[in-house]
């Protein structure tokens, strides 16, 4: 069990009442994530209140009624699921950081020097994004922030979003194994032929073509014939 005054309190309201309970700021912030966290190890208090301050608990009536339950472990869950959990300065310093340098790999990935057609590096991303004192917002998926970051950045680097196209005939022997890869991507067309081979033409970004390109041979020890596809 959590030190009482190491924890955070947990917030979350249904219909129309609200519910409080004491938490490890860090493992429920794991749980969020959907990480594997033992929910005793998570809580300072097997109690759930209707505020904390006031040390007002909420009956088992009413958790019955609210949650369909009165098994505390339970409750938690759905409270810090899917209500508010408040972050330290430490760790939204670090899931900033984090937020941040995984906006650039993707930003990497995607987008090319228009001057050169080439990808720019991650370090010279992170370091326009810097430059251009962009806002980056820890609690928001990466994807949903990376138009908003280039679009910012343009005025920094010359960089332009782009994918490429490829065509991928793929042996029988092999489909099974690479479908699943091949889904990851965007496919733009897919004909099954009758000796059971796959002709594919699949939407990668730009910075990765190499990569994938690369990847496919290997897992077909170079039994694939592939194009570039305008």
């Amino acid at each position: 069990m959590v030190d009482v005054d190491k924890a955070v309190v947990a917030k979350y309201e249904r219909k129309g009442k609200k519910f409080e309970i004491l938490v490890d700021p860090e493992l429920a912030w794991k749980l969020r994530r959907g990480e594997n966290v033992r929910i005793d190890d998570m809580l300072a208090s097997f109690d759930v209140y209707r505020d904390v301050r006031t040390g007002e608990r909420v009956s088992e009536e009413e958790l019955q009624e609210v949650f369909g339950t009165t098994n505390v472990y339970e409750i938690a869950e759905i409270i810090v699921k899917q209500g508010d959990v408040p972050l330290t300065t430490e760790q939204r310093r670090r899931m900033l950081e984090e937020r941040r340098m995984q906006i650039a790999t993707i930003i990497a990935k995607r987008a090319i020097n228009p001057q050169t057609n080439t990808p720019h590096p991650v370090q010279r991303i992170l370091n326009a994004m810097e430059q251009a004192k962009v806002h980056i917002d820890p609690l928001k998926p990466a994807e949903e922030q990376i138009e908003a970051v280039v679009s910012a950045i343009r005025k920094i680097i010359p960089i332009r979003l782009e994918t490429k196209k490829i065509e991928l005939v793929i042996p029988p022997q092999y489909t099974g194994k690479l479908y699943g890869k091949i889904r990851a991507y965007k496919v733009i067309r897919e004909d099954w032929r009758n000796d059971g081979s796959l002709r594919v033409v699949i939407e990668v970004p730009a910075g990765v073509t190499e990569e994938v390109l690369h990847e496919f041979a290997s897992l077909t020890h170079g039994n694939i014939q592939s194009r570039m596809v305008e």
